[in-house]
């Protein structure tokens, strides 16, 4: 059963300027695994999780840092929730993920479908 779907868009280069002028910014918004990454994975990484906040419906039961993005072998990003954050998906029946990152130009797009047993 689906429980939400998301999307959302980034300008990657807003979300630059963002880090550089905003101290702590980026330890606020990405898992330590994500901090250093170029700023066109950072982009797709944040639109990700503004997307997975529309999926599940509440912005308020994620915790920014707490939900890492990363590629499986074959490229695929996929979700890793840690923390409270994940105990909250948990809690409101999130089984499975899904999530499709595309850059193109200067803006990065996301989205995500959660998924119920």
């Amino acid at each position: 059963m689906i429980i939400g779907i998301g999307t959302d868009v980034c300008s990657i280069e807003r979300l630059s300027e963002s880090l550089k002028r905003t101290p702590n910014l980026a330890e606020r918004l990405f898992y330590r695994t994500e901090i250093g990454l170029a700023d066109q994975s950072l982009a797709g990484r944040f639109a990700a999780k503004e997307a997975l906040a529309k999926a599940i419906g509440d912005p308020k039961l994620l915790t920014w840092n707490e939900i890492e993005v990363y590629n499986n072998e074959l490229g695929k990003p996929i979700f890793q929730f840690h923390g409270r954050t994940a105990l909250k998906m948990a809690e409101h029946g999130v089984d499975k993920s899904w999530l499709s990152i595309s850059h193109d130009a200067s803006v990065a797009i996301a989205m995500v479908v959660l998924e119920a047993d």
